[in-house]
């Protein structure tokens, strides 16, 4: 009995270690070039776009426009950005009227320039975009593009989304960007917590559930039509889940006991997640609406927080305290070939990148009594076992999340009682928070 109690008691603290309450590594080679950070970066402009009508509400959404664009590809981690200081102090509205030798010249040097024009009329917003290499007068237009939509904030933030991705993803080997994904989390509110999203850079968010309870773990699936979490309930933790399509919850089936941590194939057509049903906690693999329930451990100690490849769904990573402290492992999607991957210390929330190489996870790895050891995101070679720590000396860092160009990690940070959620390029730089209300936790990127 006491053993049990002790299992449910670490089953719980462990999904609940972040809510009780920078320094920057560069990473080796090797993950560079794994999560295709290490070619040669591009040097971008990207001019003010030209303003073509008098309607008073171009300036603004002009400005809008112009800081997300520059933003979404500065955070692209593929591109030398020019500084506006740096650039010619020139708005280019057509290619008719860019003259690429100032661009390409001392000091902006450019290789590539993006330049367009924005307008508003008739209650719409209208902008045109176009992207030219430099280097090349004879031929220089790679991308031309036009849009339109209602004139507002928000209309003219997911013009320069768009326009952004089509240009990331043109200049960056044909993978897609990440202006347009969502990042779903945990906000905390008074004696509740919900589930809420917000786009890529924080802005635009907004809450999902309204359950007046505590919800955790959401996991978006593949397709972004269907929200998992946990939450707690009168019969105790339970899986639940919210049709973005509807805007509503719809049925699971959730075992009983305290089951929590789910996660999605990258097919969507199974969840993982962690169950106490069989007495133990321990690691159950079902269909989409909690059906074919399969356990796929069964050994003394508590298994959470299961994650599939994404690249394959034949391997599960996951945290188990089989041996005491809770340890990274994987396993083959049936519960075969377990491996155990960190060697000591506290380590908890692997999360697996989308090329299924690398796993992400928070690690304290001198954890006890008086030891000097913080708990810091790490990400891990599957292959070869070799790690890098990408945070240091930053509060508490946890429940890290891969963007799916896997260029991007989200995280969660607390200090001083006080969690948000950060993120940073997958060798550890460009390290920026998202969040700036203290009570932000365990994001969850979306697929697309």
């Amino acid at each position: 009995m006491k053993s049990k109690l002790f299992s449910i008691r670490f089953f719980i603290a462990l999904l609940l270690f972040s809510l009780a309450g920078s320094g920057i590594s560069h990473a080796q080679d090797w993950v560079k070039t794994g999560t295709n950070l290490g070619v040669q970066r591009i040097r971008l402009a990207a001019a003010s776009f030209k303003p073509t009508t008098t309607d008073p509400q171009t300036d603004p959404l002009k400005t809008v426009f112009d800081n997300t664009f520059y933003n979404d590809l500065s955070n692209a981690g593929i591109f030398d950005m020019v500084s506006k200081s740096m650039a010619p102090p020139l708005m280019p509205g057509s290619p008719q009227e860019i003259n690429l030798s100032q661009w390409s010249a001392a000091p902006s040097n450019a290789e590539m320039v993006a330049f367009g024009a924005l307008g508003v009329s008739s209650g719409r917003i209208t902008v045109f975009g176009w992207l030219f290499d430099a280097k090349n007068a004879q031929s220089p237009q790679i991308l031309g593009k036009q849009y339109t939509d209602n004139a507002t904030a928000d209309s003219a933030r997911m013009i320069a989304h768009r326009f952004a991705d089509e240009i990331i993803s043109r200049l960056g080997g044909g993978i897609n960007g990440i202006a347009e994904t969502k990042i779903y989390y945990v906000s905390g509110r008074v004696g509740n917590k919900e589930i809420s999203v917000m786009d890529y850079d924080g802005q635009g968010a907004r809450e999902i559930t309204h359950l007046g309870t505590i919800s955790l773990s959401p996991r978006i699936s593949p397709d972004n039509s269907r929200l998992a979490f946990a939450s707690l309930g009168r019969r105790g933790w339970s899986i639940r889940m919210y049709s973005m399509d509807l805007g509503r919850m719809v049925a699971f089936n959730s075992p009983g006991g305290t089951t929590l941590s789910p996660a999605w194939s990258s097919d969507g057509a199974k969840l993982a997640f962690s169950s106490d049903k069989s007495g133990d906690p321990e690691i159950y693999t079902s269909d989409a609406s909690g059906g074919n329930m399969r356990r796929i451990t069964a050994f003394r100690g508590p298994d959470v927080s299961p994650v599939w490849n994404p690249k394959t769904n034949s391997q599960i990573a996951w945290v188990s305290g089989r041996t005491g402290l809770p340890q990274i492992y994987i396993m083959d999607s049936d519960g075969a070939n377990v491996q155990r991957l960190t060697d000591g210390g506290y380590a908890t929330s692997p999360s697996w990148s989308p090329n299924g190489q690398f796993l992400a996870f928070a690690w304290d790895r001198k954890y006890g009594p008086g030891a000097p050891g913080g708990q810091d995101i790490y990400v891990m070679d599957i292959a070869s076992h070799r790690w890098v720590q990408l945070t240091h000396d930053a509060g508490r860092n946890d429940f890290p999340s891969w963007s799916p160009d896997g260029r991007h990690i989200v995280f969660q940070r607390e200090s001083n009682g006080h969690s948000d959620l950060w993120t940073m390029l997958a060798d550890g730089t460009q390290q920026q928070a998202l969040t700036h209300n203290g009570s932000s936790s365990m994001p969850n990127w979306s697929w697309k």
